[in-house]
C-alpha cells in the first residue's frame, strides 16, 4: 500500500508483517536488545513518582519530524507515516542496534 508522505509516496507495512515484505531478507532479531531499548526509552520519560509514559517523548517525535523522517506526530492519529528516507534510516538503525551478527 502506498501513502503520500513528506517526500511523495511511501510504502506502508501493516503491523505484524515480516521484514521480508520490504525485500530486505531475513534478520535474526536480538529481542533482548529490543527490550533494553524499550526500557531505556521508558527511563527517558520517567517521573519522580516512578511512572513513565507508554509512548515516545513528544519533543523527540517533533525532532524526528523536523528531520523529515516522519509525518507530523501531533494530532489524534496514534501512528505516524515514515517517509522514504525515514524507512531507510530506521532500517539502518534497526539492523545496527537490534540484529544479531550474521
Amino acid at each position: 500500500m502506498k501513502i503520500d508522505g513528506l517526500h511523495g509516496a511511501v510504502s506502508f507495512r501493516p503491523v505484524g508483517t515480516h521484514h521480508e515484505h520490504w525485500g530486505i531478507g531475513t534478520m535474526e532479531i536480538d529481542k533482548d536488545k529490543i527490550d533494553d531499548a524499550v526500557l531505556a526509552l521508558l527511563f527517558h520519560s520517567l517521573g519522580r513518582d516512578g511512572r513513565s509514559w507508554k509512548s515516545f517523548d513528544w519533543g523527540a517525535m517533533n525532532r524526528v519530524h523536523e528531520k523529515r523522517f516522519i509525518s507530523n506526530p501531533f494530532g489524534k492519529a496514534k501512528s505516524v507515516v515514515l517517509t522514504d528516507e525515514g524507512i531507510e534510516r530506521s532500517e539502518q538503525l534497526f539492523r545496527t542496534l537490534f540484529c544479531k551478527p550474521e
